[in-house]
């Protein structure tokens, strides 16, 4: 760092002015001090904006290529859970196996999944890599579909509502909680924690309305939110106010609206 004085007219006066060499030119005085605190600054402002809730309402996400990359991270607003209830609707024309809704902690990359699998024609729930199947459900293609999945781990019974229509309890785990960081992502199946990803299990469409309780919805509940009346918002994932991150090539954009 070079010096220059400069004496004014005035005996009395006199001014010393730092020329900063031009990889900090912006700063006069301390510039390690002033580019720290601005850098501690942005990186406050980044993070804050990362973790800010969004409300997607009348929004969907758009799963556009097959890919073992592109998928969106949600993040739970709780850790742990002795009750789940998951909702979303879905709109694809895929004729292959593929996920919906994928939770894993580190013991199991399984521990709630909700998975479409073609060669036998139903909608798979694995609950602490306990799979339960449901068959005979009109999954058409080209179409919404609303779906959701209740499971209790005091008497361990999952059950699926397709559309609106509920279907038999079965039993899947019981005896424990889901526990342990849960990483939830959507568009792509976990084999392992947070990765394992397998490009021929990739959702390829649209998703919108993902919510997520820590306790059974109640029958009404449901249907509310498959008639998109006023229901209870997820107290885990609320769509409306969602915490997400995405890797990869998945758009937002308005959903669909039926014109009458």
């Amino acid at each position: 760092m070079r010096k220059k004085i400069q004496r004014h007219a005035d005996r009395n006066e006199e001014a010393v002015i730092a020329e900063n060499s031009r990889s900090c030119s912006c700063c006069t005085q301390h510039p390690d001090s002033d580019f720290k605190m601005k850098f501690l600054l942005l990186l406050v402002t980044l993070t804050a904006c990362a973790a800010t809730p969004q409300d997607l309402s009348g929004k969907m996400f758009i799963f556009t290529q097959q890919t073992n990359t592109a998928h969106v991270s949600l993040t739970p607003s709780r850790q742990s859970f002795g009750a789940v209830t998951v909702c979303h609707r879905s709109f694809t024309d895929l004729k292959r196996d593929h996920a919906l809704f994928s939770l894993a902690t580190r013991s199991s990359a399984n521990d709630f999944l909700i998975f479409w699998d073609e060669a036998n024609k139903e909608i798979e729930f694995h609950i602490k890599n306990v799979k339960t199947e449901y068959k005979g459900w009109d999954y058409k293609s080209n179409m919404w579909h609303s779906i959701c999945t209740t499971w209790n781990s005091e008497s361990g019974l999952v059950q699926l509502w397709f559309d609106g229509q509920p279907s038999i309890k079965k039993f899947a785990s019981s005896g424990s909680d889901i526990s342990g960081s849960p990483i939830i992502i959507l568009g792509q199946e976990q084999d392992s924690y947070g990765g394992g990803f397998d490009v021929k299990q990739f959702f390829i469409g649209m998703m919108s309305d993902v919510h997520m309780w820590d306790y059974a919805l109640s029958p009404c509940e449901i249907q509310k939110y498959v008639d998109e009346l006023n229901f209870t918002p997820g107290n885990v994932l609320n769509w409306s106010a969602l915490e997400f991150q995405i890797t990869g090539r998945v758009l937002i954009e308005d959903k669909h609206k039926t014109c009458y």
